[in-house]
């Protein structure tokens, strides 16, 4: 009975210490301390406690953590940079290797072609490709 009290115990502390770091890691060790009180209080043999440990925090660490830092985070964009890679353009001044102007996510631009013999025409639909600064590196599939 007194191994299944330290269990419980260790289970509650470490899952009261996860507010102090957030990520879940402490979280799934008390939980898996939790089911090894489970285990003791049950069994009383400390290699099946042991065993239930073991197997329940792998377990959590490696399948429910994930998934839960996953739905509790969302999609992680590193910066603002990546956020505009890939994003669809308008030419609104002619873009071609020195400079121009384009119009993505509602706010102008300014920008150079990708590649250097392209001379990009206002209205062209293009793709962000690299934000170089503060100028969008962009590219038309189709002239």
């Amino acid at each position: 009975m007194c191994m299944a009290l330290i269990w419980l115990i260790a289970g509650i502390v470490l899952i009261a210490a996860e507010i102090l770091s957030g990520d879940f890691f402490l979280l799934m060790l008390g939980t898996a301390a939790l089911a090894g009180a489970g285990a003791e209080f049950l069994f009383g043999n400390v290699f099946i406690t042991a065993l239930v440990f073991a197997i329940t925090s792998i377990g959590l660490i490696t399948v429910a953590r994930p998934w839960l830092k996953a739905r509790m985070h969302g999609a992680h964009i590193p910066d603002n940079v990546a956020a505009h890679i890939g994003s669809s353009a308008t030419v609104v001044s002619t873009v071609d290797r020195t400079g121009g102007r384009v119009k993505f996510k509602g706010q102008e631009w300014s920008a150079r072609a990708f590649d250097e013999s392209q001379v990009l025409e206002p209205g062209t639909a293009v793709t962000v490709v690299e934000i170089s600064g503060a100028t969008a590196v962009v590219w038309a599939e189709r002239l």
